[in-house]
This record gives structure tokens, sequence and C-alpha cells, in this order.
């Protein structure tokens, strides 16, 4: 993994850490004692900050609303999913045998979590320097096929668009689970037409699982 991400961890017991979901932990309590529930929270705060500084750096003369949007699209979950799955890191998750079986290794939140504790881990191990530098390379350079894609343009709005051009209905979220402790919750929402679910999303919010069941949506309804 270090060579994949091209960063030397001074403490490699930090780099696993942030390997180690909740649920393994559960099962394994005599051989571990830290899950990466911490370091996500730290990596979400860095992500967030470095690619707000890029953009308002890169785009001087746009405004607050798209710079808002190009930050979304760097930060969503489905977007470091895919980071995640190219580097590679759902070989090593470390889960339960239950998330193991149900395929939590490929799971787009569980992926993108693990990315955030990653970033964690190395603005630990590293510094800022470090942790921007690795954001730059793997997450930021993507923006310009994000924006190519219209990736930046809020799919809630683009799925009610369409919605009610196509099929004459406004689209309705409804919470379908929740789990995790208070602090770290996981939501699954489900985007409706009507009584048909049309997609399902999750995150680490109810807006964020809404934004992911509307991309869901709109590549199931193909319109």
């Amino acid at each position: 993994m270090q060579k994949k991400i091209r960063v030397k961890f001074k403490n490699p017991e930090l780099l696993a850490q942030a390997f180690v979901h909740k649920s393994y932990l559960n099962e394994h309590k005599d051989e571990l004692s830290n899950d990466n529930e911490r370091l996500e929270f730290l990596g979400d705060a860095v992500l967030e900050l470095v690619t707000t500084e890029f953009l308002f750096e890169k785009f001087t003369e746009s405004e607050e609303g798209q710079l808002t949007s190009f930050r979304s699209a760097l930060v969503k979950g489905r977007h470091l999913a895919e980071v995640s799955k190219k580097l590679g890191l759902g070989e090593y998750l470390l889960l339960s045998r239950g998330e193991e079986k149900s395929g939590g290794s490929e799971k787009d939140y569980l992926l993108a979590n693990t990315l955030e504790a990653l970033i964690g881990a190395i603005y630990l191990d590293k510094g800022f320097k470090a942790a921007h530098k690795f954001i730059s390379r793997h997450i930021i350079a993507k923006l310009g096929e994000i924006v190519k894609k219209g990736l930046h343009v809020d799919a809630k709005s683009h799925f009610q668009e369409k919605a009610q051009d196509c099929e004459g209905m406004t689209p309705e979220y409804k919470v379908l689970s929740e789990t995790g402790p208070d602090h770290n919750k996981i939501f699954e929402v489900g985007a409706y037409l009507g009584e048909a679910l049309v997609g399902k999303g999750h995150g680490s919010s109810k807006q964020k699982a809404e934004q992911s069941a509307a991309e869901a949506a709109l590549k199931a309804k193909a319109w």
C-alpha cells in the first residue's frame, strides 16, 4: 500500500489502523484496540480544507455557489469510492465475517470512509504537506473529468428537473435505514417516484445519502 500511494509511514501501525472497520474490531478486541472511525473524522476535515483551498485559489472569478458545487463533486462518496477502488483499498480493509460476506469490501460508502481514514493517517504521520500532495494527486486531479461529464451539477436538482419533465412527478426521499453510533451514522435513503423505488444511496448524513440516491436514480432511469 505504501508503494501504491507513494507515502512511506514513520508509524506503519497508523496506516494499518486506517483499514480497521469497527465490525472487525468487535470480533478481534483481543488483537486490536482502535478502528478507523476517528481517522475518518480527521481525514474528512483535511480533505475539505485542501479541496476548498485549491478551488479558492484556482477559480478566482467563480462565485461561492459554483465553488461549492465543485467541492461537493470532489468529496462526495461516489467519487471517493472510485478513487478508493483504483487504489485497491478494499483489498486491505479488515471487516467482520458477516460484513465480508455481504460484500463490504466493495460497498461505496465503506470504501469512501476508508479513503478518508487513510488521509487522516497520512496527515497525522507525515503532516499537512504530504496529505495535500496525496489529495491533489488522487482526488483533485479528477476535477477536469468531473466538469466535462457534468458530475458537479447538483444531482437532486437534476433528478427533480428530469422527473418533472419526463414523468410529471416530483421525487420523494425516504430513510430506509440508519446504522452506526450517533457520532458516525450511515444513512441509507431511497429515491421514489410515486410508489416506485428508483435509486438507493448511502451517506454520513441524510443530505449526502439523498444526493447519492438521486445519482443512482439518474443512472437507473437513463433519461
